[in-house]
């Protein structure tokens, strides 16, 4: 009895191995659908680890499915190994989608550095915003370490960065301390651009061997602003009473090309920071951020006056129509004197949200939440408008980044291409119409769906720079796919693309890729499983149709041999069709042939190829009634 039971099991365990590969086999051709039926049964047979139940949810997802998605991933979170930071973030996508947002903000708390949202959120109004008009790309120049607040003045970039080695660690990250760095822009065309010539300030004064960030530069060039740690000798910092080292604004001049005399700022005190200079575009004004005693909250925005003296004003609390009992940070104001800035006071994605407000412009009260993809469940800040009001950047610790911060480019106006082509029956080289035709990306998400017409074509709109696969789908025909179909950077680009079509139904038979078997064996093997749900499908898009299926060697061994082992086959096959869910009487007859009938010379002693065996190695599945 033991025995007996050892045995069971282990058929169970190969049952539920044949079926994973199966899965497999459809997941990698994106035929998730069909995949997800097979992992279903995988797991009902007992391979039901993690992985398996997570490939399962992520088939669901890659088709939107968006309830079953959040369904399995659930199941797969309470597996002993629980999910990795990918399936977490699927999962959390989905249930935002179906609603969940309690549960899926509870979920984002397990990802590194993310913490529960503030404020009611229309999630799907801010996801979408700017869905088709805003491209988002990571600086190649980004390291592991923090890379920030990108400002550029001419040709050349400023920016934040821990990525110096001087053996110095900041304790909050322990990442080394801040510096600033800047680079050249060498443009390549219209929409590429390379960064170039990384190397610190041009300066002996500015960096330390503590924090320096966020500059500011006036139109002229001529005068620079900047953040620092309160320092009380040139290497060591001062703490106020509660042991905090504030942050102060100081500003340099360029001499000789050199940023030098560099003084602090007036309005500085030990026992509060201030920090994050911006200019508005006249130069009249600074703005900046501070806890000092009457904000509003954590930080708020303030402004001072630049005296035509060089003096400066009295600092003036932007209010309540932009601080709130949080922290508002990073401000910048571009040339048309909208205000950017971010916080994690207003309702948001997660953590700070980059916003903008007419403030400066109306007295206007609205603040707006840039949407996606400027803001994540992460830290979006350092928001930067290039003079040409299309292009610029921000900086974030979104968990697809390079480091704890990186600094992301923005175009507003994406680059879009064109990819087209036709739908054709391979077998008579004639159009097809009425196929679907989908786009897949990289990942394996199905982004799009067309449907061909009677011209048989069909036309995607992508953007630029990105590869995609092509799925052809059609009742009754084979899918084809073009893989790696790659964009260029060139707008309005036409890219053609033909697909080819296989029929399964020809004249009385349905057709399909011969099926394998091992030596002197007649179990179905995965790949042979794989070909024959072709019949399957095709018999449940035709619940009439009633077939026959005979077996076919070829003339090598005995014949006595041959007929039964083919006998064995065809049965066997049979059995794999019923056991899909294909009534039993709609088979009429299972025979194996052996070498019967031959379909070619190479009968007893007649040398032939392999390739000539071969045709004779066949099964053949012969419609015997008007099933339409």
């Amino acid at each position: 009895m033991k025995t007996k039971i050892t045995l069971i099991l282990l058929f169970l365990s190969c049952f539920a191995f044949s079926q994973r590969k199966v899965a497999n086999k459809f997941y990698k051709e994106y035929a998730y659908i069909k995949a997800a039926e097979f992992y279903k049964k995988a797991i009902n047979e007992g391979d039901d680890g993690v992985d398996m139940v997570t490939r399962l949810a992520d088939c669901y997802y890659n088709n939107s499915n968006s309830e079953q998605a959040a369904y399995w991933y659930g199941v797969a979170s309470n597996r002993d190994e629980g999910l990795d930071d990918k399936a977490i973030y699927k999962y959390v996508q989905s249930l935002r989608s179906i609603g969940e947002y309690d549960k899926a903000d509870k979920w984002l708390q397990k990802l590194p550095d993310v913490a529960l949202k503030i404020g009611d959120v229309d999630y799907d109004k801010l996801k979408m915003l700017n869905k088709d008009s805003v491209e988002v790309v990571n600086l190649n120049f980004n390291t592991k370490s923090s890379d920030f607040g990108m400002y550029a003045h001419g040709q050349k970039l400023y920016f934040s960065s821990a990525r110096n080695d001087k053996g110095e660690t900041y304790e909050w990250n322990n990442e080394p301390y801040l510096d600033l760095y800047q680079a050249r822009i060498m443009k390549k065309n219209e929409n590429e651009e390379v960064i170039e010539n990384i190397i610190p300030i041009v300066s002996s004064k500015i960096n330390t061997a503590f924090h320096e960030s966020n500059v500011a530069i006036t139109k002229d060039g001529q005068t620079l602003y900047f953040t620092r740690n309160n320092l009380k000798e040139e290497n060591k910092l001062e703490y106020d009473k509660k042991g905090t080292s504030n942050l102060k604004i100081f500003k340099a001049t360029l001499v000789n090309g050199q940023w030098d005399n560099i003084e602090e700022l007036p309005f500085n005190d030990k026992v509060y920071s201030n920090g994050h200079p911006a200019l508005s575009p006249d130069g009249k004004t600074l703005y900046f951020v501070s806890d000092r005693p009457g904000s509003y909250g954590l930080t708020d925005i303030y402004k001072v006056a630049i005296l035509a003296d060089g003096g400066y004003g009295k600092p003036i609390n932007l209010g309540d129509k932009i601080n709130t009992s949080g922290r508002e940070m990073f401000p910048f104001v571009a040339k048309d004197y909208t205000l950017y800035f971010s916080s994690d006071g207003y309702a948001n994605l997660g953590l700070l949200d980059i916003y903008k407000s007419e403030l400066l412009k109306n007295n206007s009260s609205e603040v707006m939440n840039l949407g996606a993809p400027f803001n994540s469940g992460y830290d979006d800040f350092a928001f930067f408008y290039n003079e040409d009001g299309k292009t610029g950047y921000f900086s974030s610790n979104r968990p697809e980044g390079k480091g704890q911060d990186d600094v992301y480019k923005f175009r507003t106006l994406k680059c879009k291409q064109f990819i087209k082509g036709v739908t054709y029956d391979k077998r008579t080289k004639e159009i097809l119409p009425n196929a679907l035709v989908e786009l897949i990306d990289s990942e394996g998400k199905v982004l799009k769906r067309f449907v061909t017409q009677e011209d048989a074509r069909y036309t995607f709109e992508v953007e630029c720079e990105k590869s995609f696969t092509l799925r052809g789908t059609k009742l009754d025909y084979k899918d084809d796919f073009v893989n790696d179909v790659k964009t260029t950077d060139v707008r309005g680009r036409e890219v053609e693309h033909d697909l080819y079509l296989t029929p399964l139904i020809v004249g009385n038979e349905i057709v399909i890729d011969p099926i394998f078997f091992d030596f002197d064996k007649w179990n179905i093997r995965p790949d042979a499983a794989y070909e024959l749900e072709h019949i399957v499908r095709v018999m449940n898009n035709h619940p009439k149709m009633i077939i026959k299926i005979e077996a076919h060697t070829d003339s090598r061994g005995s014949g006595r041999y041959n007929e039964i082992l083919s006998d064995k086959r065809a049965k066997s096959t049979r059995d794999y069709i019923f056991s899909r869910g294909i009534a039993t009487n709609r088979i009429e007859s299972a025979i194996g042939y052996g070498e019967k009938q031959l379909v070619n010379k190479c009968s007893n002693g007649v040398p032939c190829t392999e390739e000539e065996h071969q045709e004779n190695r066949r099964s053949k599945f012969i419609i015997i009634n008007d099933y339409k």
